[in-house]
């Protein structure tokens, strides 16, 4: 007689963060970003827009400053999810993508500003996350 047994060596789950309807059809319809991410904080999508319009004008302070934001969002969405630190954050779940994008803003302003261990480090954390998302993300 067999049993079934868990696989001691696979790693966690990939986390799946909810979708926030409202704050995407917002975006989605022309809303500011500013005023999406004023009213829904807690929604890295807006923040990642933010910091990559930041980014394309030349503001890479700026664009750190709502990188870090939606990052610091984003993380406490997904330990709110069931994330434990490390493990797959699937791009091709799409309310996943802000706070990914939000990673990869981070580590692109962080490298703008001098901060390349922390811009690595960034680049690092979306390749270990998802490697469609890297890829989407770093050759774009």
């Amino acid at each position: 007689m067999t049993c079934p047994m868990d696989n001691l060596l696979a790693g966690p789950p990939p986390t799946h963060l909810p979708d926030l309807p409202e704050a995407r059809e917002a975006l989605e319809a022309g809303a500011k970003a500013s005023d999406v991410a004023a009213r829904f904080p807690s929604f890295p999508t807006a923040w990642a827009v933010l910091a990559e319009e930041a980014f394309a004008q030349g503001h890479a302070v700026t664009s750190y400053a709502f990188a870090r934001t939606g990052y610091h969002r984003g993380l406490d969405q997904l330990r709110r999810n069931g994330w434990k630190g490390h493990g797959p954050i699937p791009w091709e779940h799409e309310p996943n993508r802000g706070f990914l994008r939000c990673l990869h803003a981070l580590s692109r302003a962080a490298q703008a500003i001098g901060e390349k261990d922390e811009a690595e480090r960034c680049l690092q954390f979306l390749k270990d996350s998802t490697e469609t998302g890297y890829d989407a993300l770093t050759q774009s």
